[in-house]
């Protein structure tokens, strides 16, 4: 399994460091109230801290990779909810790495973001365990594109190793059928241990463990 107590050093050509008004996000789109309370509830402030583009870190891009943001989180309590995440993921049309802050540790997070024609894709996040905030940083992956260094960033953070010629958006498909199976496993689970009848517990458990073995076999 990938290491998931991470956390990279980001180059000083790549900094930014401009701070984000909430209502910048609210006012690019549709942004529900309960969403708009969650950013008042969840962060005290949002940092646009690194652009990692062709021209500061010198690695050729393409429309569909144009750059990497990296943006910091500082969190009110104990964290910021994915619903936070999805609303800034829909103002800013490039890929994002997050890092948000809780007092002394810091956790990074990010969504595989496809860019299109369209609206960009968001698949679901992943993210680091929660780490000291001043742990020692690991450098950037090494890359020759800047499509390549992303997916390198988000590989760490991805709850299953990339196979061999597998893209970014394959394990994302991946990742999305281990969560539908692991829920219809549960699900099964749950079937057997409240029913009565002994044939039907003999066919959840036929059930179940064909859905355990193809669950193996996708993670």
């Amino acid at each position: 399994m990938p290491d998931a107590r991470i956390l990279f050093r980001w180059p000083t050509a790549a900094a930014f460091g401009r701070v984000v008004p909430k209502n910048a996000i609210y006012n690019h789109g549709a942004v529900h109230a309960a969403v708009k309370q969650r950013f008042v509830d969840d962060v005290e402030r949002i940092t646009w801290a690194y652009k990692l583009a062709e021209s500061t870190l010198r690695l050729p891009a393409d429309p569909g990779m144009p750059e990497v943001q990296v943006l910091v989180l500082d969190a009110r309590a104990d964290d910021v909810t994915d619903s936070v995440l999805t609303a800034i993921d829909a103002a800013i049309p490039q890929p994002i790495i997050f890092e948000i802050n809780r007092t002394d540790e810091t956790r990074m997070v990010a969504a595989h973001k496809i860019i299109g024609s369209g609206a960009p894709k968001v698949a679901s996040y992943y993210s680091s365990a929660w780490m000291p905030a001043d742990s020692r940083r690991a450098p950037l992956p090494t890359a020759i594109t800047l499509a390549a260094l992303y997916a390198a960033l988000l590989e760490p953070l991805m709850p299953v190793t990339a196979r061999p010629g597998e893209s970014l958006s394959e394990v994302a498909d991946r990742l999305s059928d281990v969560r539908r199976l692991e829920r219809e496993v549960a699900a099964l689970e749950r079937k057997i241990r409240t029913e009565r009848q002994f044939n039907r517990r003999v066919e959840l458990r036929r059930a179940l463990l064909a859905k355990q073995h193809e669950l193996n076999t996708t993670k």
